[in-house]
């Protein structure tokens, strides 16, 4: 591909990363390389390389030769490169965004978005090097008694393709804050916005050469990664079939995992609700990015007696919202990742409509970009009920009662994101608490994040696993005692 077409990318220079790993360099080839091809065209963006096992545990050697140094660096300077890398996304904002948006099918507001959450990710996570780091205990007297938190070491971080940019950067951020080295796997699908325009920042900011490596690769890569006894902390994002996998590995090679997966989330709209700002917040909770969010409110419990009326908005939504090519500029919905996905979510609908859903709008795609989709009518038992679709989908469940509601919505084995929508905010937070969830909103949708909450959820949601403010240094560190005396004392032996 000649210059010209990665016009859009002037700073960022694919050339740099076609074939290679990223170790502070671009001089390590990996083992293949194959197109990243552009959901919204087919045709190919740039090229990655593609990691093999070998190449996964040369990396981890790198990644820790370079921890100790690093640990050992103070945190004002630690603080100083994160910002650093805060300054070289707001300068490369434009660039960047567009660069997002074309990767993963996305209309350019997500691809902003992302860049936007990506400045105030570095601008947290150089604030956690200069919170305090431990506590002093109680002790016997002339014993000096420290609980203090310590880098893990080298962390491995798994990215998804669906917002790859903010979900590995909020890992990579942190744990590279609090003296971590990181490896960093991308999927292969979006390796760019996953991994090496990261890695492009960081190396503008100065980050000290094998801190953070960079390997797109696809599952046997991720799996070389999670059982390397090198690497005692693992983030993972992604669907719950390989979150299971992740886990079951971790757990064999007794190391520290973070899920953060899917499941159900359930948006309930209540009898009293706005009508019309309950179908804008549903619209947006199930068809933003295409509904290829991990809270997205692919369920939506609505009461029976206004059910006829949320659907009818919705319908009239659905049929109205453009789709096609998300950069351009001028559609609502982008195309979805690539045909996989898209068969999956199709297979979903299909089924569902003969379980005995109703198809109220949607339900067919031209090329990838899947129409906003409404369907009534649906229970449990039914895929779209029991499964995260990952697609256009608005479900549409009656209720009668507050109590059905929440029975309805629990029958799942759990999920990030939940939400209320009624005018009583007291019984909408009543019922809100009885949900299993990580995430809970009143009067809002499900899809929601502000970098400075907890983000997680238990069962699906990710095994009750958080990471975000407050939880960042608690999943990034481990605890450490430490002990002094002024001189050894007798013992009886």
């Amino acid at each position: 591909m000649g210059s010209s077409e990665h016009a859009h990318l002037a700073w960022a220079r694919p050339s740099c990363w076609d074939g290679q790993a990223f170790d502070g360099g671009w001089s390590t080839p990996l083992a293949s390389s194959q197109d990243v091809i552009e959901p919204a065209t087919g045709r190919p963006l740039w090229r990655t390389g593609l990691a093999s096992v070998a190449d996964m545990q040369a990396a981890i050697g790198r990644a820790q030769a370079a921890q100790p140094a690093w640990a050992a660096t103070g945190a004002r300077e630690r603080a100083a490169i994160l910002l650093a890398a805060a300054q070289a996304f707001e300068q490369h904002f434009d660039e960047l965004a567009l660069a997002v948006a074309r990767e993963t099918g996305a209309i350019l507001p997500k691809g902003q978005h992302e860049v936007r959450e990506a400045i105030v990710l570095c601008r947290i996570a150089a604030g956690l090097p200069m919170q305090a780091q431990g506590q002093v205990l109680p002790s016997t007297p002339g014993r000096l008694s420290l609980a203090r938190r310590v880098p893990h070491g080298v962390v491995g971080v798994i990215s998804p393709f669906n917002f790859p940019l903010i979900l590995g950067l909020r890992s990579v951020a942190a744990a590279l804050a609090l003296g971590n080295a990181v490896v960093l796997k991308p999927d292969p699908r979006t390796p760019a916005a996953g991994g090496y325009l990261m890695a492009r920042v960081f190396e503008e900011a100065g980050l000290p050469p094998g801190l953070l490596q960079v390997l797109p690769g696809d599952g046997v890569a991720g799996e070389a990664l999670v059982t390397d006894a090198r690497v005692p902390m693992i983030a993972f994002t992604g669907s719950p079939a390989v979150g299971r996998r992740i886990g079951e590995l971790a757990g064999r090679h007794l190391k520290k995992v973070s899920l953060e997966l899917g499941g159900a989330n359930n948006l309930v709209v209540l009898d009293d609700a706005d009508l019309d700002a309950a179908a804008s917040a549903v619209a947006f909770g199930a068809w933003f990015h295409q509904g290829q969010i991990c809270m997205a409110s692919n369920r939506v419990l609505v009461h029976e007696s206004i059910a006829a009326a949320l659907q009818a908005r919705l319908v009239a939504k659905a049929q109205h919202l453009p789709v096609g090519d998300g950069a351009s500029g001028q559609v609502a919905l982008g195309p979805m990742i690539d045909a996989k996905q898209l068969a999956r979510f199709d297979a979903i609908v299909q089924d569902t409509l003969r379980q005995g859903a109703t198809l109220e709008a949607g339900g067919t795609h031209e090329g990838l970009c899947y129409r906003p989709t409404v369907l009534s009518g649906v229970r449990p038992g039914m895929r779209s009920f029991d499964e995260e679709p990952f697609g256009p989908l608005v479900n549409l469940v009656t209720f009668g009662s507050d109590d059905e509601a929440v029975a309805l919505a629990n029958r799942s084995e759990g999920g990030l994101a939940a939400a209320v929508i009624g005018r009583d905010v007291a019984r909408a937070l009543a019922l809100g608490e009885r949900l299993n969830a990580g995430m809970l909103h009143i009067n809002d949708q499900t899809v929601n994040d502000e970098c400075t909450n907890p983000f997680g959820g238990p069962g699906l949601g990710g095994n009750g696993s958080a990471v975000g403010g407050p939880a960042d240094i608690d999943e990034y560190t481990r605890w450490q005692w430490v002990t002094v005396k002024a001189a050894p004392p007798a013992f009886p032996f």
